[in-house]
Order: structure tokens, then C-alpha cells, then sequence
């Protein structure tokens, strides 16, 4: 695997590095060594899977408070989709940037998502599927959301969406109280 640290400290997209032949190609997605390695969490506890059947379809951006926060390590299987995470570590020097990244079935690259970031997505095709392990169980209690269009977050989405729930839709812009309190 290849790790490729993003703008946000702690943040990579790693992608394959492919054994192939004319049977096609193998290659690790996960590997506890190399994540040690690497000095990333190595220890997932769930494995989800979250199918859009339409283009346009916003999921997020959602996160968990401490001491249920989560890292995730999202892979695409089918499809494409631009993924973005937001940085909401109050010390950190990239705290309320956000970065963005194509994951599609075909480039196969995923996004390591640490603990203290908001994550959320938007299918760039019909059908696409997410494959994402959590290194945390979910927390109702401890779930927070920040509005996708949320204007002091300035994320730059490739389109506008044309599907969000409307949980999603419902979250609220950023106030430091609801989205960063300790219980």
C-alpha cells in the first residue's frame, strides 16, 4: 500500500500497490503492519457497506464525540464518489478545512479518516457503494452531523446534491458548544 498524507494532518488516501499477471491483479486493502507502521489506528471493530442508487446522493457529514470518536478507512466497490472530511480538532492547525477526493470503483484509492473528523460523501454516478471499517461501535448519544453546505466550512462540492435526507439536511452549521461538547 501506498500512503499519501492529505492537507489535514493524519488524514491519507492510500491506494493499492498491485500484483498482477495475466489472471488479473492481487493486492492488500488492509494490513495491520503496515498501519503500525505507519503510526495509524490498526484496530477496526465494524465493516460497513452503503448502497446510492442515484447520482447526486449526499451522505454526511457525520462524526462521534469523544470518548466514542471513530477512525474509518472508506474504500469505493461500485461506482464513484467525491469524499470529504472536515478537520475538528480544536488544536489542530487545520482545524474547519476540509479536503476532498474522487474514490470510484476504478482507482480503488480510500481515504483514511482519523478521529476528530466529520466525514461525508457524494455519488458522482448511479449505483455507487461504499465499503468503510469504523474503529468505533455507533453511539447514538455521541453521533453529531455538520450541515453539507454549512458556509464557514467552504467545501467545494463538484456539484450541487440533488438527494440529502433529511437528517442530514437538518444538521446545523458549526457552533463550537453542540459540535465539540464533552459529556
Amino acid at each position: 500500500m501506498r500512503f499519501s498524507e492529505t492537507p489535514l494532518k493524519g488524514a491519507y488516501l492510500i491506494d493499492l500497490e498491485k500484483k498482477g499477471d495475466e489472471r488479473g491483479f492481487f493486492a492488500r486493502f488492509f494490513c495491520t503492519e503496515e498501519f503500525k507502521r505507519h503510526g495509524l489506528e490498526d484496530r477496526f471493530v465494524q465493516a460497513n457497506n452503503s448502497h446510492s442508487a442515484l447520482k447526486g446522493t449526499l451522505r454526511g457529514l457525520h462524526y462521534q464525540l469523544n470518548p466514542m470518536e471513530e477512525t474509518k478507512l472508506v474504500r469505493c466497490v461500485r461506482g464513484s464518489f467525491y469524499d470529504v472530511i472536515v478537520d475538528l480538532r480544536p488544536h489542530s492547525p487545520t482545524f474547519l478545512q476540509s479536503f476532498g477526493h474522487t474514490l470510484s470503483a476504478d482507482n480503488r484509492t480510500m481515504m483514511y479518516v482519523p478521529k476528530g473528523f466529520a466525514h461525508g460523501f457524494l455519488t458522482l454516478e448511479e449505483d455507487s457503494e461504499v465499503l468503510y471499517l469504523v474503529s468505533q461501535v455507533y453511539s447514538k448519544e455521541r453521533e453529531r452531523g455538520l450541515r453539507w453546505d454549512d458556509p464557514s466550512l467552504q467545501i467545494a462540492w463538484p456539484e450541487k446534491p440533488r438527494i440529502v435526507s433529511e437528517r442530514d439536511q437538518s444538521h446545523p452549521d458549526f457552533k463550537p458548544d453542540y459540535h465539540l461538547e464533552c459529556v
